[in-house]
């Protein structure tokens, strides 16, 4: 996709938000949410720091990209945990990149030192997006949880904790 539109997140996009983060949760691959939250807990929950959505030739939404602190403390103030999604139709044509190298640079100009995410070793897509964008593995927590719900019901799910640090 050539034509890849990358815009701030508005509460008017949470019906696409909602959508393609469900698509990510129905795969089992994605998160350990069951079902997406709110817009109201959403937007309580995630920093309004680059909070960004892609958008398509169409001005259809085909991705998002958002972060949360890893904690109140004042110590942490510049570390962030962050999720990308991105539309089932849309995958592999570049949006993910798009929408990561964005963050990347709304992160760093705010200061952000930190940026980390818990993968889960099934989504070798999403692990090869991350290193491409300078992450890197520090981490391999194993049994972390057990799947409620989807195709990995019953079973233990490991996760891979991949950071970048910023350079300066």
């Amino acid at each position: 996709m050539s034509d890849i539109l990358i815009r701030s997140m508005t509460a008017a996009d949470w019906t696409p938000v909602e959508s393609i983060y469900r698509e990510g949760i129905d795969t089992g691959n994605a998160t350990f949410e069951t079902d997406p939250p709110t817009w109201q807990v959403f937007d309580a929950r995630k920093l309004a720091l680059g909070r960004l959505v892609a958008e398509n030739a169409a001005g259809a939404v085909i991705g998002w990209v958002a972060a949360s602190p890893v904690s109140s403390r004042k110590v942490y103030r510049g570390v962030v945990e962050h999720s990308v999604y991105v539309a089932n139709q849309a995958q592999g044509h570049g949006v993910g990149a798009a929408l990561l190298d964005s963050f990347l640079r709304a992160a760093d100009g705010a200061g952000v030192w930190t940026v980390q995410s818990s993968i889960f070793p099934d989504n070798p897509a999403s692990l090869a997006l991350h290193e491409r964008a300078g992450f890197r593995r520090v981490g391999h927590r194993e049994r972390i949880a057990l799947m409620t719900y989807g195709p990995w019901t019953g079973q233990w799910r490991d996760t891979i904790l991949v950071e970048r640090r910023r350079s300066s």
